[in-house]
C-alpha cells in the first residue's frame, strides 16, 4: 500500500540542488520521488510505515528545509523582499566600481582603493546567499551552482586584494584598461567582476523569481476563486470549511457558488468562464448541476450541496495542475543528469584552463582570468528552469481555458499521436435527444400535431417524451394531460382536449427514432428524434485534421446513424456497433496497425479505451471514472476544446525543447570561448544571469495562447 506525500523545499538555488534532494529521497527504500526547482516542492509515492516526518528529516540532512504545505492556500501578503533589497544596495555600490574600471579617464589617484571600498560589501553582503549556499553543500560534500558563482567572485576578489596589498595594484595613478576578453596586466584588479557578476546574478535571480511567480499566478488564481463564505437557507453565515454535503445554501445575484451542488429553487444565469473558459453564462434551475467558484449573474439560488472540500471539482482541478507542474518530460531528465554531474566537471575544466595557460606561458594573470570566467559562465541553472517554468505557465494556461493536463507524459504523447478516436455521443454529438422533424398526414396542421404530442409526453420521464415536450413547449403552454398512462418499450397516452392521444414508437429509417402520433386511434403524422451533433463539432474535426490528426468515430449505435453523424462533421472512417469493451479492441487494432491513438470519451463506458489509449482526453461533463482514466480533462462540452488541448500540449512541448536547446547552446558555445580566454569574467556573468532570465521569458510566452475562436 503506497501513498503519496508531497513537500515544500526551502534553500534551493539551481537544479543541481534538486538533484541532490531528489537523489536522497530516492534511495530510501520503496520511495518514489521528484523534486521540482521552479515550484520548489517534492512529491513522493512512499510505502506505509513512512512518513512525512521521514523524508523531512532526510532533506534537512541533505542541507536544505522541509515542511508539509499548509492545509489551504492563503492569498499571498506582500512581505518585504530580502533578494530586492540586496539587489538594490549592491547595484548602487556596484555602478561606480564598474565605471571605474570601463573608463581610464575617470581613474584618478588611488580609485582603485574606493573600488575596493565599495566592491567589497556587493563581494560579501550581495553574495552572500551564494557562499552561505556554497558552504552548506561543501559540509555534505557537494557542489552547485552557487559553488561556481562563489568561487568565482571570491577568486577574483581575493586576485584583486593580493595585487593591491601585496602587488604594484595599490600605487597611486595605476591604471587599467577595461577589455571584453581576459587581461594580461599583472597588475589588473578585478574588483568590477566581483562586484559586477555578483550584481547581475543576483538581477537574474530576482527576475527569475518574479518571473517563476507570474508563471504560478494560473494557480494561484485557481485556488483563489472559491468562495471563503457561505449563507445557509436559514440565513446563518458560515466559513466555506464548515459547509457540508446534504446542506442547503443560498447563492445570490454576484456572489460566488459556494461549492458543487443541484439547484433545489429559484433560476438563473451562471458565469463559468474562469471554470470552463466558456465565456457565454450558463442557465440553470432546478435538477441542474453547479459548479463552486462559478458566478451567479442572475437571480437567487437555493443549492444543496453535493460535494465540499478537496472532492469539488474546482479542488480537482487544482490538484490536477499541480501534480502536472511536478512533472519532467524525458529530455529535460536528461538534462538533470547532465547537470547533476555539470559542476564538478567545470571546476575540473576551470582548473584545467588555468594550468594550460600559465603552461602556455600566456601569464598569471590572463590564466586567473580565463579560469574564473569558466566557473561563472558556465552554471547550468537555465537548464533547470526549462521545464518546469514552461509546466507553470502551460498548465497554468490551459486551467484558465477549461484544459487539465495531468502531467508531463501527455505533453510528450501530443507529439506522437496520429490518430483521434471520438465518442460518437456526448463527444461530437450532444448526447440529448431532440426533435428534428414533424411529418404529418396530409391535411393535418404540424404545429398542432406537436402541441398535442408535448402535452401527452410531459407525464413522461422517457429521454424521447421530454425532447418532444421541450420542442412543444417553446411555441406556447401546452394542456393538461387526464388519465394519463406509460407502457415500457410501446410509447404512451393520456387524453388532451378530449380526445385520446397516444405516441408510440413508429417505424422509419434506422438514422433516426421516429414516433408516430395518433388521435383518437387515427395516425395523424410521426416524429423523426435525433442526438443532435454539437455545432462547433464540423470545425472541430476540420481543425483536428490541420493538425495531422486522423479522426475515427466509434460508437454502439447501428452504422446508419453512426454513419450520418460522420457524414454531417467530416468523418470518414467509422467503426460503429461496438459494446463498450470493444472500444478497448478497436483501440488495441490501430495501435497494432503502427497507429498512435488519442481516444476523447465522456462516459463510464469510455474509461478502458481512455486508459489503453496513447493519449485519453476526457469530456469535463462525463463521468469522474472517465476523468481518472484519461491524460487531458476538458471542462468545456465542445469539442474544440480538444483542439485547444492538443494545440496548448504541443506549444508548451515546443517551448521545452526550444528552451533546453538554448541552455546546452548557451553552454556549449560559451564555455570554448571562456577557455580560451575570449571573455571577461563579468561579460559572463551577465551572459549566465541573462540566459536563466531568457529561459524564463520564452515559457511566458504561453501565456499569450488563445483558445480556438
Amino acid at each position: 500500500m503506497t501513498r503519496q506525500i508531497e513537500l515544500e523545499i526551502g534553500g534551493m538555488t539551481c537544479a543541481a540542488c534538486a538533484n541532490r534532494i531528489e537523489k536522497k529521497l530516492n534511495r530510501i527504500d520503496g520511495v518514489t520521488a521528484t523534486v521540482n526547482y521552479a515550484t520548489e516542492k517534492a512529491r513522493a509515492t512512499v510505502p506505509a510505515g513512512l512518513s512525512a516526518a521521514d523524508l523531512i528529516a532526510v532533506v534537512e540532512k541533505t542541507g536544505y528545509t522541509a515542511a508539509e504545505p499548509a492545509a489551504a492556500p492563503e492569498p499571498e501578503a506582500a512581505p518585504a523582499d530580502p533578494l530586492r533589497t540586496r539587489l538594490l544596495i549592491s547595484t548602487a555600490l556596484t555602478v561606480p566600481v564598474v565605471l571605474l574600471a570601463m573608463v581610464p579617464a575617470w581613474q584618478f589617484d588611488y580609485w582603485q582603493w574606493l573600488s575596493l571600498t565599495l566592491a567589497a560589501p556587493v563581494v560579501v553582503y550581495g553574495g552572500w546567499p551564494f557562499h552561505r549556499s556554497a558552504f552548506v553543500n561543501l559540509r555534505h560534500g557537494a557542489a552547485t551552482m552557487d559553488t561556481l558563482v562563489s568561487l568565482g567572485t571570491l577568486a577574483a576578489f581575493l586576485w584583486s586584494l593580493w595585487a593591491l596589498f601585496l602587488g604594484d595594484a595599490g600605487m597611486p595613478g595605476m591604471t587599467h584598461p577595461f577589455e571584453l576578453r581576459a587581461g594580461s596586466d599583472s597588475d589588473a584588479i578585478y574588483l568590477e567582476a566581483a562586484a559586477g557578476v555578483t550584481t547581475f546574478l543576483l538581477a537574474g535571480r530576482y527576475a527569475e523569481a518574479r518571473a517563476k511567480r507570474r508563471a504560478g499566478d494560473a494557480l494561484r488564481s485557481l485556488l483563489e476563486l472559491g468562495a471563503r463564505t457561505v449563507t445557509l437557507q436559514d440565513g446563518r453565515e458560515l466559513p466555506i470549511e464548515q459547509l457540508a454535503t446534504g446542506d442547503l445554501f443560498l447563492v445570490r445575484p454576484g456572489e460566488k457558488v459556494a461549492t458543487d451542488g443541484v439547484v433545489v429553487d429559484g433560476a438563473s444565469a451562471l458565469d463559468q468562464s474562469l471554470i470552463t473558459g466558456e465565456s457565454v453564462p450558463v442557465e440553470v434551475t432546478p435538477g441542474d448541476t453547479v459548479t463552486g467558484g462559478t458566478v451567479n449573474a442572475g437571480g437567487r439560488l437555493v443549492v444543496r450541496a453535493t460535494r465540499v472540500g478537496a472532492d469539488t471539482q474546482l479542488a480537482q482541478m487544482a490538484r490536477l495542475v499541480e501534480e502536472a507542474q511536478d512533472g519532467k518530460a524525458a529530455v529535460q531528465r536528461l538534462a538533470d543528469r547532465i547537470s547533476g554531474v555539470f559542476v564538478p566537471v567545470v571546476i575540473t575544466l576551470s582548473i584545467a584552463t588555468l594550468g594550460f595557460w600559465l603552461g602556455t606561458g600566456r601569464g598569471t594573470t590572463a590564466a586567473f582570468t580565463a579560469a574564473v570566467a569558466v566557473l561563472i559562465i558556465a552554471c547550468p541553472c537555465a537548464l533547470g528552469l526549462a521545464t518546469p517554468t514552461a509546466l507553470l505557465v502551460g498548465t497554468g494556461r490551459g486551467a484558465q481555458l477549461g484544459i487539465l493536463i495531468r502531467g508531463v507524459e501527455a505533453l510528450e504523447s501530443t507529439r506522437r499521436i496520429d490518430t483521434i478516436l471520438l465518442d460518437k455521443t456526448g463527444t461530437v454529438t450532444t448526447g440529448v435527444m431532440t426533435l428534428e422533424q414533424v411529418a404529418p398526414e396530409p391535411g393535418e396542421d404540424p404545429a398542432a400535431l406537436l402541441r398535442l404530442a408535448g402535452a401527452v409526453e410531459a407525464a413522461s420521464e422517457h429521454p424521447l417524451g421530454r425532447a418532444i415536450t421541450r420542442a412543444a413547449a417553446e411555441h406556447g403552454p401546452l394542456p393538461p394531460v387526464e388519465d394519463f398512462k406509460a407502457t415500457a418499450g410501446v410509447g404512451v397516452r393520456g387524453r388532451v382536449e378530449g380526445a385520446e392521444i397516444e405516441v408510440a414508437r413508429g417505424t422509419g429509417d434506422t438514422a433516426r427514432t421516429w414516433v408516430e402520433v395518433r388521435v383518437d386511434g387515427t395516425v395523424r403524422g410521426r416524429l423523426a428524434l435525433t442526438d443532435a451533433v454539437r455545432p462547433s463539432s464540423a470545425t472541430a474535426i476540420t481543425r483536428l485534421r490541420r493538425l495531422g490528426l486522423t479522426p475515427v468515430l466509434v460508437t454502439g449505435d447501428a452504422q446508419p446513424v453512426a454513419e450520418r453523424v460522420a457524414a454531417e462533421v467530416g468523418i470518414t472512417e467509422v467503426v460503429s456497433g461496438v459494446l463498450p469493451a470493444g472500444k478497448v479492441d478497436v483501440v488495441k487494432n490501430l495501435q497494432a496497425e503502427g497507429r498512435s491513438v488519442a481516444m476523447v470519451g465522456d462516459g463510464v463506458n469510455d474509461a478502458a479505451a481512455l486508459a489503453q489509449a496513447d493519449l485519453g482526453v476526457a469530456m469535463g461533463a462525463g463521468t469522474d471514472v472517465a476523468i481518472e482514466a484519461s491524460d487531458l480533462t476538458l471542462m468545456r462540452d465542445d469539442l474544440t476544446a480538444a483542439v485547444d488541448a492538443v494545440r496548448l500540449a504541443r506549444r508548451t512541448m515546443h517551448i521545452i525543447r526550444g528552451n533546453l536547446f538554448w541552455a546546452f547552446a548557451y553552454n556549449v558555445a560559451a564555455l570554448p570561448l571562456a577557455a580560451a580566454g575570449l571573455l571577461n569574467p563579468m561579460i559572463a556573468g551577465a551572459a549566465m544571469a541573462l540566459s536563466s532570465v531568457f529561459v524564463v521569458g520564452n515559457s511566458l510566452r504561453l501565456r499569450r495562447f488563445r483558445q480556438v475562436a
